[in-house]
């Protein structure tokens, strides 16, 4: 009987990366990959060489080539993750992120539609697409109106309700997740507790002065960890998926952006006292700050349940970044 086929978007990204690394753990699936041809394959060092790991060349950029994995991969199961992902940078650069996430989304679906119909399809939007929620709206339900606050919450809206429509006109089997706060090791330096982590083993490295600099500290998120987001998302498309249907995913720790700075530095024996400096560069022009889900509609299909400590969760960023660093520093000498 021949393998499941899964088409991974964004398979050299930090959330790519972990599925790519699920996915073999897990299942005899054969994975193929969208990438770049400048994507950097640091978090997939590991798979290069596996036979089931498949490489596509291409940009959501360009239709043809979107056409031309979707023919090769010929997918059961897709998870498009690629996206321009930084909301801080989306402020820099709207169009360009208005034109990868909900155009890209778009030339996605058609290629799939057009040779791909019938496979599960799965929609990363994301928690950002809330914007600013009034308290009285939290935790946040999938039926709490959009208020995007940034040009990428914007384009996650589009990808999200593009989603939806393919479902609905086409009866594409897709299905959207509305993932909250996910981190890890492989998390981007751009996002703050990664920065953070950066930062510190920097630090430690007498890399730099004992100086962490930060953005907005008063937000409120609820962390999860990327390997248990990427469980979930399996189970969004093996679990009796439902053709439409959209789910808030998120961890089991709130807390303020300022308490992750301060639970990382406390991993430090650092022998120094570490100051924090806010940074303008760092700070959004207008930030989604009550991120809280209620994900109960997403555990009550599927029974899925954040596993992963958010302990445990900092210590692998935190380790993940002093491994970084110290790598750096001797290809620096």
């Amino acid at each position: 009987m021949p393998r499941s086929r899964a088409l991974v978007t964004g398979l050299t990204g930090f959330v790519g990366s972990h599925l790519a690394d699920f996915l073999l753990a897990e299942t005899d699936w054969e994975i193929h990959g969208l990438l770049r041809w400048r994507s950097p394959l640091d978090n997939i060092e590991g798979i290069l060489r596996n036979e089931r790991v498949h490489f596509h060349y291409g940009d959501l950029r360009d239709s043809s080539s979107l056409r031309n994995c979707v023919m090769a991969a010929r997918p059961d199961y897709v998870f498009h993750l690629a996206a321009q992902s930084y909301p801080r940078t989306s402020f820099d650069a709207p169009v360009d992120t208005l034109e990868t996430n909900v155009n890209g989304t778009a030339r996605l679906l058609e290629a799939l539609k057009d040779n791909a119909r019938d496979a599960r399809i799965h929609i990363c939007s994301s928690s950002e697409v809330y914007g600013r929620v009034p308290k009285a709206m939290v935790p946040i339900t999938e039926d709490c109106r959009f208020h995007p606050a940034s040009p990428y919450a914007i384009s996650k809206v589009g990808a999200d309700l593009l989603g939806q429509h393919y479902a609905q006109a086409y009866g594409m089997n897709i299905q959207v997740t509305r993932m909250f706060t996910h981190t890890g090791p492989r998390r981007g330096d751009v996002f703050a507790e990664s920065s953070f982590a950066k930062q510190l083993a920097m630090i430690e490295g007498r890399q730099i002065d004992p100086i962490i600099r930060h953005g907005n500290l008063e937000s409120l998120r609820t962390i999860a960890d990327v390997r248990d987001a990427v469980r979930a998302y399996y189970l969004l498309l093996t679990k009796d998926p439902v053709a439409g249907s959209v789910y808030n995913i998120g961890g089991a720790h709130t807390c303020k952006v300022g308490d992750i700075l301060r639970d990382i530095v406390q991993r430090s024996d650092h022998v120094y006292r570490i100051f924090f400096e806010p940074d303008p560069a760092r700070m959004r022009p207008l930030d989604a700050d009550l991120q809280v889900p209620d994900c109960s509609k997403f555990k009550e299909h599927t029974g899925w349940e954040p596993t992963i400590s958010y302990q445990q969760t900092i210590h692998d960023l935190v380790q993940y970044w002093r491994e970084r660093v110290k790598v750096h520093s001797h290809l620096d000498r």
